[in-house]
């Protein structure tokens, strides 16, 4: 996004070109902007339906009760004595909201260096030619010549454009990532040179931008780390006005912020071992239906059945109307649950192989058109007087949808371990066929079985546990398969070997 000084003249309507941090000078437009910056999934709806209607009177009952400022300062007074305190008081508070105004842009601008400069030039003057020290005298001048200077530096603006780039909006983890700032000068004549600034999370990139000559441009390209995964706001990009003393500093914002989606890392998985079912129709259940696919039985016709399935060769051969019965079957719908109490992992290494375990569980499901549900456990308010069973369910509609949200979650004490996740799974989510489990090497057999225990006996329930520390297995134990991996890659491997036994 560029935007061109030079278009400052334009009529009125047209964003300014250059914004200015919160903390510096700024129009009050480009304010409302930055503090409205939110990740791109993230928004926020208001909308109000209330309707006033307006009623003016002039009796002395209409101001009984009212409480505002004019009441607060004349009371229920009238006449030109009460007009004319209350012109002065608004008079009074319009001075001061703009006192402040430009108050605010001076503090903005100033260092605390150039504060003490403020206070140590007038008092050098004061004391100097008061006791007759002329060395303070001198420090006077000098330190008057050094604001003068400063001042010079905060005079005009720069005339040039600039866009900030990424060359992808997500990335996985680890994997190299760039971003370019593209600086041009659109004017006939040399623009002299600056000092921009581009945040990257928490880390500051700095380029010295040459003097560009007419039409000229320059083009820096700073690296954006992906070590951690995450999310990485990449600028405002701005530039620094600055004097070489160092008692002003002037910044003005020039591009809006990009946002870096960093993905944990994940493996193809086989589509046949994801849900360990393999029939197109559904899998037959325990359930007896009326009406469904996989035909069961045949029993007596009782009054509101439906006529089509009745069984005429039968209902021929006993004399009465006998009606077939069904298994209820369903779809297959695999439920990833991913545990984020820290009691769960002995370390972040285990809880970043678990993250990618779960992505590449659901990614695989999502590719194969599944009926999946990535759950997390929700953690517990600080001050709250009760634990918070809840689970949030991750966005399952597209794989980077997924992965972005699998991007920003993060260990928390207060949430759930797997436990009170499988608790909670197997009571709001309906229909499972297949339920993983994903949790690190803290966490016992014994909560393991007790948390497969919590689901139907016709759910198949896999333990992922993610230990880096130890050789992969497979462990089964009625009603529940324990599958350990050290690596990513022996996901697969695992899966395969469980599906198959």
């Amino acid at each position: 996004m560029s935007q061109t000084e030079a278009d400052q003249n334009s009529p009125a309507g047209q964003k300014p070109p250059a914004q200015e941090l919160p903390n510096v000078q700024k129009p009050q437009a480009a304010q409302s902007s930055l503090s409205a910056q939110k990740p791109p999934n993230v928004q926020t709806r208001f909308s109000s339906t209330m309707s006033s209607t307006r009623f003016d009177s002039t009796s002395a009952a209409a101001t009984q009760g009212l409480t505002n400022v004019r009441t607060k300062i004349v009371g229920n007074r009238t006449g030109r004595l009460a007009d004319a305190i209350v012109a002065v008081v608004r008079v009074t508070r319009e001075m001061e909201g703009v006192a402040r105004s430009w108050i605010g842009r001076i503090s903005s601008v100033v260092t605390p260096l150039g504060w003490s400069m403020l206070v140590i030039v007038p008092l050098a003057f004061a004391f100097g030619y008061g006791l007759g020290w002329m060395e303070l005298v001198v420090v006077a001048w000098a330190g008057l010549v050094l604001v003068l200077v400063a001042v010079i530096y905060l005079v005009g603006r720069s005339s040039f454009t600039v866009q900030l780039k990424t060359a992808h909006s997500r990335v996985i983890v680890g994997e190299p990532a760039a971003a370019t700032v593209t600086i041009a000068n659109p004017t006939r004549h040399r623009i002299l040179g600056a000092t921009v600034e581009i945040p990257v999370g928490a880390a500051l990139a700095a380029v010295t931008m040459p003097s560009l000559a007419k039409a000229a441009e320059f083009t820096h390209e700073f690296l954006v780390p992906t070590a951690h995964r995450g999310v990485v706001q990449i600028g405002p990009v701005r530039t620094v006005r600055a004097d070489p003393i160092g008692l002003v500093r002037r910044e003005l914002i020039w591009t809006e912020a990009e946002w870096m989606y960093i993905h944990p890392r994940t493996i193809g998985v086989p589509s046949t071992t994801t849900g360990f079912i393999r029939d197109l129709e559904g899998n037959p259940t325990r359930q007896i239906s009326n009406s469904d696919v996989s035909f069961h039985a045949l029993r007596e016709y009782v009054p509101g059945d439906e006529r089509r399935y009745i069984h005429w060769k039968s209902t021929a051969k006993t004399g009465r109307y006998m009606v077939r019965q069904f298994e209820e079957t369903r779809r297959s719908h695999l439920v990833i649950a991913l545990s984020l109490a820290a009691a769960d992992y002995a370390n972040d290494e285990e809880f970043e192989l678990a993250v990618s375990v779960a992505g590449s569980l659901g990614v695989r499901a999502i590719r194969d058109a599944r009926e999946v549900s990535v759950v997390v456990g929700e953690r517990t308010p600080d001050f709250a007087k009760r634990k918070v069973f809840a689970v949030s369910r991750l966005s399952t509609l597209t794989r980077s949808r997924l992965l972005d949200d699998l991007a920003v979650i993060d260990l928390d004490e207060s949430a759930l371990d797997v436990r009170d996740v499988a608790r909670v799974v197997s009571e709001q989510v309906a229909g499972i066929s297949v339920a993983f489990l994903v949790c690190g090497s803290t966490t016992t057999p014994t909560q393991l079985r007790s948390a497969s225990a919590l689901f139907p006996v016709d759910v198949e329930v896999v333990a992922i546990v993610c230990d880096p520390k130890i050789v992969p297995g497979l462990r089964r134990v009625p009603g529940l398969s324990v599958l350990t991996i050290g690596y990513l890659e022996d996901l697969q491997k695992s899966l395969a070997r469980s599906a198959a036994a």
